[in-house]
């Protein structure tokens, strides 16, 4: 439970909705804990989340990145095909189904994913558009300006 409220920002405001709903994630106690990830910075613009999925396959994770937002949703296809029907005794790999959405800084795009020894890699990259970055602007030199010579002054006396 956070101790401050939002409210009168609500009322005052136009197009920061998205901030406030960030504060609101931010505060919130209720962030599930499950599937375990990571977030790393695997260059100056690049980055890698890796989230366990052991027993998960290709066809049951989805990833989706609209506007700035990742979802990685998983779910469990029941598979009644097999003919065996063993008995769990002890089920302490997790497959329930989940689903993990991952608010994007602005110009951070999905490049890649991959699916290798039960984690589900996703890289990111963030590259900023060529308008948007900061540019030099040079400064001019201070140039001798032309000098006006006065022609009354040069007027010999006769």
């Amino acid at each position: 439970m956070r101790s401050y409220d939002l409210t009168p920002f609500y009322r005052s405001t136009v197009g920061f909705d998205r901030l406030f709903n960030l504060l609101d994630q931010v505060t919130s106690d209720g962030t599930p804990g499950y599937p375990p990830y990571n977030i790393e910075r695997t260059g100056e613009n690049a980055y890698r989340i890796s989230v366990a999925v052991s027993g998960f396959s290709h066809g049951e994770l989805s990833i989706v990145a609209k506007e700035n937002t990742l979802t990685i949703k998983g779910e469990k296809v029941a598979n009644e095909s097999s003919g065996d029907k063993a008995e769990v005794l002890y089920r302490g790999i997790a497959s329930r189904a989940f689903e993990r959405v991952f608010q994007l800084a602005d110009f951070v795009q999905v490049k890649a994913a991959s699916l290798e020894n039960g984690l589900l890699h996703v890289d990111l990259v963030r590259e900023i558009p060529e308008a948007k970055k900061p540019r030099n602007i040079p400064i001019g030199g201070a140039e001798k300006a032309p000098q006006v010579v006065d022609g009354s002054a040069h007027k010999v006396a006769a």
